[in-house]
């Protein structure tokens, strides 16, 4: 699991079946300090809701994102587990 930032969404026109109705978080993972970046932005489902500028706790557990999805063959990576609060 690892903190990120809300930067913005996405929007796909042709996505992969199990990722319809699902929203696109563009998340850039922060550093243990809690506030520098920690590499590159990802995409990240969300169910939650998050927003932009929202610190969120983010998770690539792969059987984790798949029973969220409830798809076993979903090419999702990353998802929302969690938003924190400051």
């Amino acid at each position: 699991m690892h903190n990120a930032r809300v930067i913005g969404t996405a929007t796909a026109t042709v996505k992969h079946p199990s990722m319809e109705g699902w929203r696109l978080l563009v998340v850039q993972p922060l550093a243990p300090d809690g506030h520098s970046a920690d590499g590159h932005p990802c995409l990240a489902v969300d169910s939650l809701g998050a927003g932009e500028g929202e610190i969120v706790m983010i998770s690539s557990d792969g059987r984790g994102t798949r029973e969220l999805i409830g798809c076993d063959n979903t090419p999702v990576r990353w998802a929302v587990l969690g938003i924190i609060d400051q």
